[in-house]
């Protein structure tokens, strides 16, 4: 069975949405380009070699609707590429590499495309391809939100799954919810995820002067030429203490605030994923195989803790343990849930996300996971670490991980 190997990324400056620098810029002219970059650091790649361009969008509608991954093909000129858009939240990139890699282990290809994008500024606002739970005029999503305010008054340590009240886990339960009851359950204080947050801008920070966000972004050109080369979201000079001052924004009394949250943002990233076939044709140097992938689910009430048992299995399907891996990368949608994520794998903080994570970067939804990807190789590659692990959260109840051993 061939093995699967990474052999280029690509992915765009991240902006704030509605305000940042990609505001204007559409989601499948940013895919575009993030596709067209990583395709050409493919020496002697021909695009009519490539089996399938899997895009992951985690809220496809509005300006973002349609078979996305088509139409990106088709603005690059490349007829002959099929295309397929997909949806696992904010995973959904990283769904799309783990399909690359099945395809290639199958033999049903050799090279493919596996991109994610998000333009929350383009989102269709007032309709169900907006964030869940926006439109309170539809009676699924307003029901949902009435369960979710009743269930949070009375969320405190010791909160057990509602099935126990006689209640069904609540699908469209607002990420903010999630996040307090994972504190709650698990005890993670304000103060542990201010720590948090105010490490993780201080890492991107630090990162940014070191040239490693650099390295790591592909400038954007917007349609009026304006060249777009670092991301919106690193504060400079954040604190614990500067966070300590925000209100929280989900539950009254409650812990979690704009400051130890990832924000709303736009993006585009890319992977292409060869054959071990393509790596001795051309004469690549791969940047890492992929060893392993896992899906999970768990209750949408808590899917913050989403990153424990997908980890586990990915570790079991790599014949790996936790002390084998050099980095890990768990995706920031809350500090509330990436501490306790860590804590029970066994992750200590000088190996988790050390360059900063998305609480200062930022999290475009079908993004992330082929930019954290991006991340994960660049940061092996910057401490001469051998074995990596993706990580994430997914809305709805899900956790999802990647093993990565760079080359």
């Amino acid at each position: 069975m061939t093995e699967a190997y990474i052999v280029a990324t690509a992915r765009s400056p991240i902006g704030r949405a509605y305000k940042g620098s990609l505001k204007d810029a559409r989601a499948d002219d940013l895919a575009a380009q993030m596709v067209r970059a990583a395709v050409d650091k493919v020496p002697g790649l021909d695009p009519e070699r490539i089996d399938d361009l899997m895009l992951g969008c985690g809220m496809p509608g509005g300006y973002q609707g349609m078979n996305m991954a088509r139409i990106v093909a088709v603005l690059l000129g490349w007829d002959t590429v099929p295309g397929a858009t997909v949806t696992r939240y904010c995973s959904s990139s990283l769904q799309t590499t783990r399909m690359a890699f099945h395809a290639v282990k199958a033999g049903e290809g050799d090279v493919f495309v596996s991109a994610g994008v998000e333009s929350v500024s383009g989102m269709a606002i007032g309709s169900s391809d907006h964030l869940p739970g926006a439109d309170l005029e539809n009676p699924v999503f307003a029901d949902a939100l009435a369960r979710t305010a009743k269930r949070a008054g009375g969320a405190e340590p010791g909160w057990s799954d509602p099935r126990g009240a006689g209640l069904l886990p609540d699908p469209y339960i607002a990420m903010g919810q999630t996040a307090e009851n994972v504190a709650a359950i698990r005890g993670i204080t304000r103060e542990d995820q201010d720590a948090f947050a105010a490490r993780s801008q201080q890492r991107a920070e630090r990162a940014i002067a070191e040239g490693f966000w650099a390295r790591d972004i592909t400038p954007v050109t917007l349609a009026d030429g304006t060249v777009v080369t670092a991301d919106d979201g690193p504060r400079p000079g954040t604190t614990a203490e500067k966070l300590a001052a925000l209100d929280p924004v989900f539950r009254p009394g409650g812990t979690v605030t704009a400051g130890n949250a990832c924000p709303l943002n736009d993006g585009a990233a890319a992977v292409v994923v060869v054959s071990e076939r393509v790596v001795n044709e051309l004469g690549l140097q791969p940047l890492a195989r992929i060893v392993s992938t896992a899906v999970t689910g768990l209750s949408p009430e808590i899917m913050g803790l989403g990153p424990v048992e997908a980890v586990q299995l990915a570790l079991v399907r790599a014949g790996l343990g936790i002390a084998d891996i050099d980095l890990v990368e768990i995706n920031e949608a809350f500090a509330a849930q990436v501490i306790p994520s860590a804590r029970e794998l066994g992750i200590d903080e000088e190996r988790l996300n050390i360059k900063g994570g998305a609480i200062a970067v930022g999290h475009p939804f079908g993004m992330t996971g082929a930019r954290i990807t991006s991340t994960l190789i660049n940061a092996l590659a910057d401490t001469g670490g051998r074995y990596g692990v993706e990580a994430m959260c997914v809305g709805g109840g899900q956790g999802m991980a990647m093993v990565l051993e760079r080359l």
